[in-house]
């Protein structure tokens, strides 16, 4: 199956735009919320209205969100994320030492605020959480053995999985939804990480 979704790769500009914990978190909250204005942002975050519209500029300016069409006034303006999805680069793929460190912060950032999100879940109380909605959260760990070649298979089919839930799901508004998160991820650990069997 083709990805039909648009991908974009950050250049140095949007990265360094993108390297400040607070536009990490914005993004984050975009992409976790939908569409926010500066005052909804300033009161998730604790910030002021004044110092999120200087950092939604700031994001804005390089393509990393964008108002939302025929929402909003002059005075309220709501702020959502361009379709498609964002390559993040990691430090060793940049070029410079400032692209480096850009890339360096918003990875580690993204990351930070990504675990603090599933810890949330794990911890939030048993009453907090509607009992239909209960136990059908899924965390799972697998250690498998591959190749390079089956490395490359197995990212594919996830990719390709992720794609076509996405698609099939994304933007309804029917009753009953709730906001999840999915994720996916696919390493390989260090070397020395695997003991043999006894």
């Amino acid at each position: 199956m083709t990805n039909t979704r648009e991908s974009r790769n950050l250049d140095a500009g949007a990265l360094k735009a993108l390297a400040h914990p607070l536009r990490v978190r914005i993004f984050n909250l975009l992409s976790e919320r939908g569409a926010q204005t500066a005052s909804s942002l300033a009161a998730l975050v604790g910030e002021t209205s004044g110092s999120m519209s200087y950092h939604l500029r700031a994001l804005a300016a390089h393509g990393l969100i964008q108002e939302v069409e025929g929402r909003g006034t002059a005075r309220e303006r709501w702020w959502e994320l361009p379709k498609g999805s964002v390559y993040l680069p990691g430090p060793g793929e940049s070029q410079t030492p400032s692209n480096r460190a850009a890339a360096q912060i918003v990875t580690s950032e993204f990351f930070r605020q990504r675990h603090e999100t599933l810890m949330a879940y794990i911890e939030r109380p048993v009453a907090q959480v509607p009992e239909e909605w209960r136990d059908v959260g899924l965390i799972t760990t697998s250690y498998l053995d591959l190749t390079i070649e089956q490395m490359t298979e197995v990212s594919a089919e996830l990719r390709e999985f992720i794609d076509r839930v996405t698609e099939r799901y994304r933007g309804q508004s029917v009753p009953d939804t709730h906001r999840v998160s999915l994720r996916a991820e696919l390493f390989d650990l260090p070397t020395d990480a695997r003991t043999e069997e006894s």
